[in-house]
Parts: structure tokens; C-alpha cells; sequence
């Protein structure tokens, strides 16, 4: 994919998260709280892979910074939900 459409996309999913953002009309407890850190987990994949070039990056770094996107992303939601 091209640059243009990598900013596109992340471009599309700010807005998307700022639509489910509490205060907009469109939130739904839970559901939208975990689905704004899903969106913004996606889009700092998308700025590591293609704006950081990681895509490229030897094996070992590439698969670090991908568990580091499934760790915190999951620790995150994980605590979202827990409440604390």
C-alpha cells in the first residue's frame, strides 16, 4: 500500500474513534471504549510498519514490536474492562 492510503486509513480511523468517543452520541459503554483502544492499537501498527518501515525490519524487531502491539494493546483492554 501507498503511503496516501496508509494516511487514509489512520486519517478514517480517527474519525471512527472520535465518532464512539464519549460526548458524541455514540457511545455504548464498554463496547465503545474497547473498540477506540482496538482502533488506536490498529493505527500504531500501521504508523510502525509503514511510516517506521518495521515492515522491512529484520525478523527479531519486527516480531518484538509486533508482541509489543498484542501486549499493551491487550493489557490495556484487559484493564479497561476491569475497571481500574
Amino acid at each position: 500500500m501507498t503511503p496516501v492510503r496508509i494516511w487514509l486509513v489512520l486519517v478514517a480511523a480517527t474519525l471512527a474513534s472520535w465518532s464512539l468517543g464519549s460526548g458524541h452520541g455514540l457511545s455504548r459503554g464498554a463496547t465503545a471504549g474497547v473498540a477506540v483502544l482496538v482502533v488506536a492499537f490498529v493505527k500504531v501498527r500501521l504508523v510502525g510498519l509503514y511510516f517506521m518501515e518495521l515492515r522491512s525490519a529484520p525478523i527479531p524487531l519486527r516480531l518484538a514490536f509486533e508482541a509489543w502491539v498484542l501486549v499493551v494493546g491487550g493489557v490495556l483492554i484487559g484493564l479497561y474492562l476491569s475497571g481500574v
